[in-house]
């Protein structure tokens, strides 16, 4: 499918962005692995999350939706069932991941594999620990990639300092953790996404925190919860950055997630010079939760790096449209991660700007934008990525003429609406 987006000098109007990915992913694991029945609403009906869906009803747990309602029928930390198939997660790399932690816990062996963007995906970072913790994890290159075996059991406790920041690892060693005796321990170099601790804590795991170091307790007996998905900021970052760089922008997007972890967009867009406004916030269920204004701006370059990368690692993308649209340059750095996501980012961003007559530049850990020149439609390549497919629509709303992208079906992995959402805000 192709995604053709106009230039266009407004957009206008209130939105509300799909469930958040991460949230959704983990309510159904931890709602199969409580005791009792966890209703959950707002839930992300894309590919990635309907993918975890499947994996757990292979595993034994029944689960029924309506709309974007759903019901979790939970077997308890011991409850699932060998697999009688090959456990397929298509292209989330969450589902793998995390996966691998709770099959790591249980008494059988199970097979994992997905697209051929996971199977070329690094699992290493996540085997290392489990293997450590007891399991046995073989796959191609040493089990550093799909199809994966999992033979799990008899865990025992560690204390683990991971290679990078990343939710994904953090979280799979602490599913892992529940079956192990003792407490588990991951210190990241960085904090990452801290989804998994909230949602572990209020499902009844004992949880501690300190800083960059987070500690579960194993054997906790978890209990089915009622669970409202937020808005997934990383939505909500398209429009964000759509509504800062097309001339007579105002947004209003909605019960969005603002998760201290996770809101390091908002950040970077108002260093920037983005008219940003926070509005009706609460706490729901632990989670930050609040209305996003956005209205046209004129915006200017930054460097970045560090401590905020983790925090805003899935929209630097986007963040490079807007970078393509401010005056002077923005440096980005420490973002090295981004070439082993479900494309290399880093090069497939740069590749597509680069086509619409951005000036960008690939960097071994990040890139560099000189902003401000004009852009101009053209043919661009998703590279069967969400993230990038979304990216460069936005960068067509002010790019002159007609924006082509290719494999744009690759957005139904996140944001089945998104060009729904992108007319309707055009016909205002």
């Amino acid at each position: 499918m192709r995604i053709t987006i106009t230039q266009t000098e407004k957009m206008e109007g209130t939105i509300q962005v799909p469930g958040d990915k991460s949230i959704s992913h983990r309510s159904i694991m931890l709602g199969a692995l409580a005791q009792g029945v966890t209703r959950i609403e707002g839930f992300l009906m894309a590919e990635d999350c309907l993918s975890t869906v499947r994996c757990f009803r292979t595993l034994g747990v029944p689960i029924t939706m309506e709309g974007k309602s759903v019901r979790v029928e939970g077997r308890g930390l011991y409850g699932l069932q060998e697999p009688e198939d090959v456990l397929d997660v298509g292209n989330s790399g969450t589902t793998i991941r995390l996966m691998m932690g709770i099959l790591a816990g249980q008494p059988f062996t199970s097979f994992l594999t997905g697209d051929p963007s996971i199977r070329r995906r690094p699992m290493g970072r996540v085997a290392k620990p489990l293997r450590e913790m007891g399991a046995n994890i073989v796959g191609r290159q040493n089990g550093n990639l799909a199809p994966l075996a999992v033979q799990g059991g008899n865990l025992k406790p560690i204390s683990y300092k991971t290679p990078v920041a990343s939710a994904q690892i953090k979280s799979s060693i602490l599913l892992a953790g529940l079956y192990a005796p003792g407490w588990t321990e991951v210190i990241e170099p960085e904090q990452s996404r801290n989804h998994s601790e909230l949602m572990l804590k209020a499902f009844g795991a004992e949880i501690e925190t300190d800083g960059p170091a987070v500690r579960v307790k194993g054997g906790a007996q978890l209990k089915g919860q009622q669970v409202q998905v937020p808005g997934d900021i990383s939505s909500a970052a398209f429009f964000m950055v759509a509504g800062l760089i097309v001339p007579q922008g105002k947004i209003v997007i909605e019960n969005v997630g603002l998760n201290p972890t996770r809101d390091g967009i908002l950040e970077v867009l108002q260093a920037m010079g983005g008219k940003i406004r926070l509005f009706d916030t609460r706490v729901v269920a632990g989670e930050l939760i609040g209305n996003i204004e956005i209205q046209s701006s004129e915006l200017r370059g930054v460097s970045i790096g560090g401590a905020i990368i983790p925090r805003l690692i899935d929209e630097i993308p986007v963040l490079a449209v807007a970078a393509a649209f401010a005056e002077g340059v923005t440096e980005i750095h420490d973002a090295a991660e981004l070439k082993v996501k479900e494309s290399n980012r880093l090069y497939a961003i740069s590749e597509g700007l680069t086509r619409l007559g951005a000036q960008i530049e690939e960097l071994p850990d990040g890139l560099r934008i000189i902003g401000g020149k004009p852009l101009k439609g053209n043919v661009c390549q998703s590279y069967h990525d969400h993230r990038i497919a979304m990216a460069l629509a936005v960068a067509g709303l002010r790019a002159e003429g007609e924006t082509h992208i290719e494999d744009g079906e690759a957005v139904n992995i996140s944001f089945p609406e998104f060009t729904q959402l992108i007319s309707q805000l055009q016909k205002v």
